[in-house]
């Protein structure tokens, strides 16, 4: 595949076509589960000359991978643990993404650590020296020592009997979902068959050894069989369901922890940097994000549904509390726009504390021709789906190269620095503002001549969305020629924030891009209402689970809202 060529799309036709593939090809590997080390894995396996197809039941990061803390950094936490070597190989992957495989993704923020007594400073000077050096060379700045005047000129925020000082450093962050879906692409690009809405149903067995998988067109029911030569399970937490349905168990358990963030306006907190807060268990993050911070995260066991973890309100009541403890106007539930929750796959270690399981991953050849991967974070994407690959390499009769992805550009990244100095022009050049083109730019990267030649096409794509202005309507065009979004869901929530970054989370903008969506998918009327009152039922379940206690209560109102994929969606999960 010639990766200088147009990029992969994963628009409707490409659908039909990768259909016919999954049903015809004998593959090399079969990935399941669309996640970002799944997509990692099928990069990794694609970019070593391997004939591979990744099937995913639902969306692409439509788990875990979308419900991060959207950093991408070491761990500054995971050193008062002492791991080391997992700060260590984490701070590496953030410099390579940084510099060179998805500058337009992967970008640097900076946190305040505030510090509470005096003896701290040394002992915390020392873990973050070490945080700034462990990785190697970085091309993010130092920490900075600020006095408590200094750090409250730059987080007015903060109440002064808060800290006695405070140390500056320097992190990255993504959109995940979005970073999730660029991988996904380039696997594409370098020639993988990638489909969503595509459900493992059964594995195929040949004596003693998986064959393969049956794979399940969520929106058709169409069934048919795929053949590899290996099955590499990248289901995050439903790995032991999988492992299950292949008729073993595997070598380790995956326990789910929940994870829950919120988000306030910009304003509501004074800071020119982000923060992170000690708390009695772990510690909280205060992060920039665009118009507004994200707040989080809670670290609780969870055993409910997996593909719909619910926030309760005692989760949203303990962030509060914890970030209120040191600013000087206190948030309210009432400035809370948006919420999320996600789920991480811990392994299971000899602790049963969520917040004190391993956040190293493991691979397991369960049994011959299939393949399981667990653990990690999301930083390590890279690392985890190339272990993945060579664990894999034993059941793939040919040669199997080294991994190359440490050199391999996500799509969009070639160009991406000359064009950041030239959004002045592209502006003027389009008719948009410069701050615009910047934005798209680090949503898009170079694939932003693309999207904007869709803008010339038709001049009307280049106004904003219906009640989220911060995105244009040629973002949704796009997201349905290119991204393989084929829910209103897929767009609302994944291809774009609005679910999150805007009070009324989607709701407003529904009716406007399902019927943008509906002209190009060629829905029926009757599909279109069901998908945007669908979506309206969704936040609604989602609002109403945040007014409860417990997470029974919780799960019990969120499971009730409809799901366009989940009437088709069999028994065996979400793979």
């Amino acid at each position: 595949m010639d990766a200088a060529a147009e990029p992969a799309r994963l628009g409707p036709g490409d659908r039909a076509r990768s259909w016919d593939r999954l049903a015809s090809e004998q593959f090399d590997v079969v990935v399941v589960g669309g996640g970002v080390v799944g997509t990692g894995a099928a990069l990794d396996a694609a970019t070593r000359g391997l004939k591979v197809a990744l099937v995913e039941a639902r969306d692409l990061a439509s788990g875990t991978s979308s419900r991060s803390s959207k950093l991408f950094h070491g761990g500054l936490r995971y050193l008062e643990q002492l791991d080391f070597a997992l700060v260590r190989e984490a701070l590496r992957e953030r410099e390579l993404s940084l510099t060179r495989l998805a500058p337009h993704l992967i970008k640097p923020v900076s946190f305040l650590y505030p510090l509470t007594k005096h003896w701290e400073r040394p002992y915390v000077t020392a873990g973050v020296t070490l945080y700034d050096t462990i990785g190697g060379k970085s091309s993010l700045p130092h920490q900075k020592q600020l006095t408590r005047s200094g750090a409250l000129r730059m987080a007015p925020a903060l109440k002064r009997s808060a800290l006695v000082g405070a140390i500056r450093y320097f992190d990255a962050q993504a959109d995940d979902a979005r970073h999730t879906m660029m991988v996904g692409r380039t696997a594409a690009q370098y020639g993988a068959v990638v489909r969503t809405s595509t459900q493992v149903v059964e594995f195929l067995h040949e004596v003693d050894r998986v064959a393969g998988v049956r794979v399940r067109d969520v929106e058709t029911g169409r069934e048919t069989d795929v053949r590899a030569s290996v099955v590499v399970n990248c289901t995050g937490v439903w790995t032991d369901q999988m492992q299950h349905a292949a008729g073993t168990r595997g070598r380790f358990r995956v326990k789910a922890s929940k994870g829950v963030h919120f988000l306030v306006a910009r304003d509501k907190i004074p800071s020119d940097t982000g923060m992170i807060l000690r708390t009695e268990k772990s510690v909280l993050f205060v992060i920039p994000w665009r118009n507004h911070w994200i707040v989080g995260t809670t670290d609780t066991d969870w055993n409910l549904d997996l593909a719909h973890p619910a926030a309760t309100r005692k989760d949203l009541d303990y962030l509060l509390e914890h970030v209120n403890s040191v600013l000087v106007t206190p948030l309210s539930h009432d400035d809370i726009e948006g919420v999320y929750a996600g789920l991480r796959p811990l392994l299971a270690g000899e602790s049963e504390e969520t917040s004190k399981l391993s956040r190293e991953h493991a691979v397991s050849r369960v049994m011959p021709g299939l393949v399981a991967i667990a653990g990690g974070k999301y930083t390590t994407y890279r690392v985890m789906a190339a272990d993945a690959i060579d664990a894999a390499a034993e059941d793939i009769p040919s040669r199997v190269a080294p991994s190359v992805t440490d050199r391999v550009p996500l799509i969009g990244a070639d160009g991406y620095f000359a064009l950041v100095n030239q959004a002045e022009q592209l502006g003027q050049q389009h008719g948009l503002h410069p701050h615009r083109v910047r934005h798209l730019l680090d949503r898009y990267g170079s694939l932003l001549h693309g999207l904007l030649a869709m803008g010339d096409d038709d001049p009307t794509l280049l106004e904003p969305v219906k009640a989220s202005p911060d995105y244009l309507r040629v973002e949704i065009a796009y997201a349905v020629a290119y991204e393989g979004a084929i829910h209103l869901d897929d767009v609302l929530t994944r291809r774009t924030r609005i679910s999150i970054e805007y009070a009324h989370r989607g709701v407003d903008s529904a009716e406007a891009v399902g019927a943008q969506m509906a002209t190009l998918l060629g829905w029926s009327d009757e599909q279109r209402d069901l998908e945007v009152s669908s979506y309206i039922e969704r936040v609604q379940a989602e609002r109403e689970s945040q007014s409860v206690d417990t997470d029974v209560e919780a799960d019990k109102l969120r499971v009730a809202a409809p799901d366009p994929r989940a009437p088709r969606l069999a028994a065996l999960g979400t793979g």
